[in-house]
């Protein structure tokens, strides 16, 4: 398998089109996490399937947030991405999330060429209210039956500040 960290960068954050590398697909219970030191997706536990992930998830390559894992990508798309695809992302806003006391940003991404919608989704303003509820909610309860109340989403960030937390990561990256 590929090593993303090796063969992608982050992207174009300041044109807002980003490498994203799917680790979840929408609907799946099972937490696949990329292993950067092994360069492999591994299974690291089995959700229960009330806490099913509502979106794709996925990482930035080259980028690390301030819990020491690459930096999280909501992937927004009618169909669920398998795991182990890139795509050329477009960013549209950030979760600002807490994990457990540690900081655990999300991207929110849609691909860059959504025929689809019609590339639509330009800001979180254009997801429906819905999605933006359920994203807020599984993220807000999805450790409750193992640790009630560690996850905490504190606020929606706009396009720049999206930017502006990606290109801090890319920095940490750098830096490691």
């Amino acid at each position: 398998m590929a090593d993303f960290n090796k063969i992608l960068d982050a992207g174009d954050v300041d044109g807002g089109i980003i490498n994203v590398v799917v680790e979840i697909p929408t609907g799946s219970s099972h937490k696949i996490e990329w292993n950067r030191d092994l360069a492999v997706f591994e299974l690291d536990r089995i959700d229960p399937q009330i806490f099913a992930k509502p979106c794709n998830y996925g990482f930035i390559p080259q980028t690390l947030d301030e819990d020491g894992d690459e930096l999280d990508a909501l992937i927004i798309t009618e169909q669920p991405l398998p795991t182990g695809i890139f795509l050329k992302a477009k960013v549209i806003g950030v979760m600002k999330f807490v994990d457990d006391g540690e900081i655990d940003d999300k991207i929110v991404v849609v691909p860059a060429d959504d025929r689809d919608t019609g590339n639509a989704y330009n800001s979180l303003e254009d997801l429906p209210k819905q999605l933006i509820n359920q994203l807020q909610f599984h993220f807000s309860h999805y450790k409750d039956l193992k640790k009630a109340g560690t996850t905490v989403v504190e606020s929606w960030g706009d396009v720049t500040e999206a930017k502006a937390v990606i290109h801090e990561s890319i920095q940490r990256w750098k830096d490691k």
